[in-house]
């Protein structure tokens, strides 16, 4: 019995690597992150109104302004950033497919020593970049060549409407919250509504990618205590001078 035939080839089972794996993967990490936003942001808008005032209507007006303002242009940002790198990746496979129409044997020669490069014998080497090009040559050459999946690019759009939802899902955490507890309390249920919410968005940044999760949701934490305590104060600051 051969050796491939003893071994179950294939991935494992908690790391996904089929088609569309890398577009999910790309909305899910600027849904996190656009969740993550939508919390700190909205809890500093709210806390350094709070601090100034007790007026619920002054603090619903810089929630709600700050909410709609960071969603749009968290989907404008992501939308653009996103867009950018799939234009830059569309050009070096264009690129790549016309080498690969005119070039061919340069082509199959470079990407034998490519494999050479790997640690590949040169002999084996060359057997794979032939077996690769006769199944796919445009994308074996874009994964080893250009680091690129050319069924797979990242979408623009999927990227700019999970960032937008999640910054405002994430955002309506402060703003309910300090809106429908009483005004000695809403400071503190806030900070602590945050905290938790930062905590589970640090866990599921470091999940996806495969990063330390302690490490994570202490730093998210820590980031966003941090924001609330410097703009509740100089909400209180501003409250006392004007």
């Amino acid at each position: 019995m051969s050796e491939a035939a003893s071994i179950d080839i294939g991935g494992h089972a908690d790391e996904p690597h089929g088609e569309g794996f890398n577009d999910r993967l790309n909305w899910l990490r600027a849904g996190v992150l656009g969740a993550n936003d939508g919390i700190v942001s909205v809890a500093g808008s709210v806390l350094g109104v709070a601090g100034a005032t007790t007026d619920r209507t002054a603090i619903l007006i810089a929630g709600v302004a700050g909410l709609v303002a960071g969603a749009m242009s968290m989907a404008a940002g992501e939308y653009v950033s996103v867009s950018t790198q799939r234009d830059s990746e569309e050009a070096r496979i264009a690129k790549e497919r016309r080498e690969l129409r005119e070039e061919p044997d340069e082509e199959l020669a470079e990407l034998a020593g490519l494999y050479a490069g790997k640690g590949l014998e040169p002999d084996l080497a060359l057997e794979v970049a032939r077996q690769l090009t006769a199944k796919d040559a445009l994308a074996a050459h874009a994964e080893v060549e250009l680091g690129i999946d050319p069924d797979d690019l990242t979408s623009a759009w999927n990227a700019a409407f999970a960032s937008m939802v999640a910054f405002t899902l994430g955002a309506l955490l402060p703003l309910l919250t300090i809106l429908l507890v009483t005004p000695d309390l809403r400071v503190w249920v806030t900070v602590a509504a945050v905290t938790v919410a930062l905590a589970l968005t640090g866990w599921a940044s470091a999940r996806f990618g495969y990063g330390s999760a302690r490490r994570a949701v202490l730093r998210n934490i820590g980031g966003g205590l941090l924001a609330m305590a410097v703009t509740h104060l100089i909400g209180q600051a501003l409250g006392t001078q004007i």
